[in-house]
């Protein structure tokens, strides 16, 4: 949530948004701000969300409301319209009294890339759609009293009486509430179940219906759906979403959840230029000399290790250094778009709560290798056309690669796992992370790697499966995936499981639930070259060819480098 907020706030906050009305009315853009308030006021009295203005009732305590105003912007950042929230404070509800669950899921990125992956494979349409005022349709199961917004009247008979002793009941969910992400979610899987689509716990956010001619995939983020499948599928669906809610039709998605979606005539490129270029601004590096890569190498000796814990005679970072920020901006972009920043930030996180000049210029060195690779991002590809379906140039091969960086916080005595899976020799899923355990060798690193893998493996092929077998589009549920490895020690562990011994009594038998996935044939380790093992970006620092080189084994391109 963190990474996220960092990120909204670094692509709303550009060119700040005004906070009240009194803020609004002295801008010189008041009659744009002015019609979207009216708008917002005549979509709640449309959607019926507020009862009558009434005394609120003894022993109530009525939330509070606020405005919330916001621009939003194409891919260009370019304002194509402003929009203005009426918001509940929900911070002042009470638990078990105004709200019970609320938990309620939103779709992972993961999934997303994913998805685009299938629309290059299967050469399907996909186009954006936006549900107005999306909470509002949401039914709530408890009862909430609101104070009176400005712009609705009391009654003539009570105008005597002070305003804030009246209040209003909320009939449906509104913007704010603990619960309204919630009710609009079962609001709409009970519409779309309805109708006859699927969806699974994997996936929730997922939601599929296939047709003797076709299929249509609804991919849900809060308010905003990719509908993902062929022509007829998707006017079909886009015609029953249309009926039961109003929806803006966005066309082709070229913008979606910050990232950017190039739809070229040889696949298809997602970036994030424009948050980049905004994140180079807010932290005045758009100017910046640009860098090969985002991290030097990295010296053996710990006492010469630029990114080593703070030492007693430096001084912490004042706060006019945003290094909280910066991580969290970074973080956004190292897990959508930009895998190659993944094991430099991890590596600059592990110093958030005591950052020294050292971490700082680390950081800056992020920033100058982002500066010469604003326009990068993964590059889905069409197959090509002599490709078969077990050639791993086929765009719907799943292709796992694990690796592990022995000691790679020395300080610390913790070594770092990475891994990355590829459909069409582009990356849709990834992780770099400081393990927990303290591994004892190179072997025992290398087992909680490949277990990490594993387990991600695991997720993956059960998501792939249930994606493609409900669209009725071809997939062997019994050919494993294959994960590559370089230590052959460990290939050899995973192949023949736990055995114990003086070299093995220490590791915890978990670490061979590969081995189990390898029984179950889900899985196949298989041995690679360490300098063919593209995981090797996210465990350690590399030399610029080398880093190059799995950058570009990994689907990352550049925009200006497509035709």
């Amino acid at each position: 949530m963190f990474i996220y907020a960092v990120a909204t706030d670094i692509m709303n906050n550009d060119d700040m948004e005004p906070r009240t009305v009194a803020e609004c009315q002295r801008r010189t853009d008041w009659p744009q701000w002015k019609q979207a308030i009216q708008a917002e006021l005549d979509s709640l009295t449309k959607r019926r969300v507020f009862g009558p203005v009434a005394p609120t009732p003894p022993n109530v305590r009525p939330v509070g409301h606020k405005w919330v105003f916001v621009r939003k912007r194409d891919e260009n950042n370019e304002i194509v319209r402003y929009k203005a929230r009426l918001v509940a404070q929900g911070f002042s509800q009470r638990p078990g009294i105004d709200y019970d669950e609320t938990y309620s899921p939103v779709m992972d990125v993961i999934t997303f890339r994913y998805l685009i992956s299938l629309v290059v494979s299967e050469k399907l349409n996909m186009q954006l759609m936006d549900v107005v005022t999306a909470y509002l349709y949401g039914d709530l199961d408890t009862e909430i009293y609101m104070r009176v917004p400005d712009g609705l009247k009391l009654p003539e008979s009570s105008s005597s009486r002070p305003r804030n002793t009246f209040s209003i009941r909320l009939r449906r969910s509104l913007y704010g509430l603990k619960q309204s992400g919630r009710m609009w979610y079962n609001r709409l899987s009970e519409y779309l179940i309805g109708l006859g689509y699927v969806n699974n716990e994997l996936c929730p956010c997922v939601f599929i219906k296939k047709s003797t001619s076709g299929y249509a995939i609804i991919a849900v983020y809060v308010d905003d759906m990719n509908l993902i499948g062929t022509s007829k599928e998707l006017f079909e669906t886009a015609e029953l979403l249309k009926k039961e809610f109003e929806m803006k039709d966005l066309g082709k998605t070229r913008y979606c959840l910050g990232l950017q979606i190039e739809h070229r005539k040889d696949g298809i490129l997602v970036h994030q230029e424009s948050y980049t270029q905004k994140v180079l601004r807010r932290f005045s590096h758009s100017d910046a000399k640009p860098s090969s890569t985002p991290m030097v190498v990295r010296s053996l000796d710990i006492n010469k290790d630029p990114f080593r814990p703070k030492e007693d005679d430096e001084e912490i970072l004042s706060p006019e250094c945003s290094y909280l920020g910066a991580i969290g901006a970074l973080l956004y972009l190292a897990q959508c778009t930009r895998p190659d920043i993944s094991f430099a930030v991890n590596c600059l996180a592990r110093h958030s709560t005591a950052p020294t000049r050292r971490h700082w210029t680390g950081i800056k060195d992020i920033f100058r290798y982002l500066r010469g690779t604003t326009d990068m991002g993964l590059f889905y590809p069409f197959a090509s056309s002599g490709s078969s379906s077990i050639d791993p140039r086929n765009n719907a091969t799943l292709v796992g690669y694990a690796d592990a960086g022995f000691l790679s916080d020395p300080h610390k005595g913790r070594s770092q796992s990475g891994y990355v899976f590829t459909i069409g020799n582009t990356a849709i899923s990834w992780r770099s992370r400081k393990q927990t355990l303290v591994a004892t060798s190179t072997n025992h690193s290398e087992l909680l790697a490949l277990y990490e893998a594993t387990r991600e493996c695991v997720w993956l092929r059960a998501v792939i499966g249930h994606i493609r077998s409900t669209c009725d589009l071809a997939y062997d549920h019994d050919e494993p995936v294959v994960i590559y490895e370089d230590n052959t020690a460990v290939i050899d562990q995973a192949k023949h499981g736990y055995i114990k011994g003086d070299a093995t009594k220490h590791i915890s038998p978990k670490l061979f639930f590969t081995h189990e996935q390898q029984t179950l044939q889900k899985i196949e380790v298989k041995h690679i070259g360490s300098e063919n093992n593209h995981a090797d970006l996210f465990t350690k620092s590399l030399p610029k060819h080398s880093f190059q080189k799995h950058v570009r084994a990994i689907g990352l391109r550049r925009l200006s480098e497509l035709p």
